[in-house]
């Protein structure tokens, strides 16, 4: 069983920074690869970021490659999500999630095995 509780997130104007983290419970972290994932009202869920328990392995949505960057410290069991130069459609409530490796997609939300409650991101331009 893991839970998992997100802070960081907040009001920012577009090209400033956040760091979102996510703390995790649970003895067997840093066997889980850990994903953060956004949504919108009105639509589905969307995969943001996503880290392999080796840490050595990182994926990236298209749109937040080289803007966000995400990382764990097993030692700590958390995991964050640096974000730099936001832009207003970066606006969603983002939540952090984990899963058993090697088995499904980083990618898809149906493959995560558990869920934090998520916070809440705000851009304005």
């Amino acid at each position: 069983q893991v839970q998992l509780v997100e802070s960081g997130g907040g009001l920012v104007q577009a090209g400033q920074s956040l760091r979102l983290s996510c703390a995790a419970s649970g003895r067997t972290f840093s066997s889980y690869t850990m994903g953060w994932f956004r949504q919108v009202p009105g639509k589905d869920r969307e995969f943001v970021a996503a880290i392999s328990w080796t840490i050595n392995n990182t994926f990236y949505e298209d749109s937040v490659r080289g803007r966000f960057t995400i990382s764990r410290d097993n030692a700590k069991n958390m995991v964050y999500l640096q974000m730099n130069s936001l832009k207003p459609e970066d606006t969603a409530f983002y939540v952090c999630a984990a899963k058993v490796p090697f088995r499904g997609s980083y990618l898809v939300v149906q493959d995560y095995d558990y869920w934090g409650q998520g916070t809440q991101v705000t851009v304005s331009s």
